[in-house]
């Protein structure tokens, strides 16, 4: 499936804690540097924990370092650097090697995060009327947020597609995705965040509304493909995947040479 990445920050008696969410796993991952400094004080956090990871082993026995996973977190400074991570049962092991007064009350505040996770899992509409709160918030209108809505529903039924038919590691997911919004937008994901000036941030929720329409056709036409083609693993796919896009590259030219616009947002045509 695709490593849809999603990042933000919770506060902690006034401290900011970075976290991540990992829709592969389907759980927060939290900036370990982060904890140690609301637990700790440390003028150097940073240097705690590698100080820290180097001498202790939970106990259990395994070392701390292998319980973490590094991802891309924007600092302080504003840039994005490479972060070690934990998810709520690391975390729970890592405090038990950190003596600090704040250690309960911090386990409180991550079971508080882990169980609105729960409630979201049980009852999806939470996290549906969670995320179109953050859309308002953003000043997006109703009909931009209604097409969203839809986005998420097409790449959700072409990713099940793909989990049941032989597509199992996330680099696969990416790949394909990546294969699909170059045939439609004629940009690889990456350059079409340049576009939109952003780094780590999901990409969708910048789109204008036919950015989202283009992307739900070139994923519904490859879903559509693959199903007729009875497409088995990541070469079977990427065939799909091709096909799909172009579907909806061909139409996003067509309407860019009646309009002499670019869907693009950004982008100048060279008509």
């Amino acid at each position: 499936m695709e490593k849809d990445i999603k990042k933000s920050v919770s506060m902690f008696e006034g401290k900011e804690v970075r976290k991540i969410w990992i829709k592969e796993k389907e759980e927060w991952w939290f900036s370990v540097i982060d904890v140690c400094d609301v637990l700790t004080g440390s003028l150097n956090p940073r240097d705690y924990w590698f100080k820290m990871k180097k001498r202790v082993k939970s106990d259990d026995g395994i070392e701390l370092s292998t319980i973490c996973r590094q991802f891309k977190l924007r600092a302080e400074d504003n840039k994005i650097r490479v972060t070690d991570c934990a998810n709520i049962e690391g975390l729970f092991r890592l405090i038990q090697s950190i003596p600090s007064p704040k250690a309960e009350p911090f386990k409180l505040w991550l079971a508080k995060v882990g169980y609105e996770r729960m409630r979201e899992t049980i009852d999806p509409e939470l996290a549906v009327t969670r995320a179109r709160k953050n859309w308002q918030k953003r000043g997006l209108d109703e009909k931009w947020i209604s097409q969203r809505m839809l986005n998420i529903q097409t790449r959700n039924k072409l990713t099940d597609y793909w989990s049941g038919h032989g597509i199992e590691r996330p680099d696969e997911y990416a790949r394909l995705t990546n294969i699909i919004h170059e045939e439609w937008s004629g940009l690889s994901v990456k350059k079409h965040k340049a576009v939109k000036g952003i780094e780590v941030e999901n990409l969708r929720d910048y789109m204008s509304e036919a950015e989202l329409i283009f992307t739900s056709l070139a994923e519904l036409s490859t879903k559509q493909i693959a199903e007729g083609d009875k497409a088995e693993g990541y070469g079977e796919n990427k065939v799909a995947a091709k096909k799909g896009g172009k579907i909806s590259g061909d139409a996003r030219k067509n309407l860019e040479k009646q309009t002499g616009k670019s869907v693009i947002g950004g982008v100048k045509l060279s008509l």
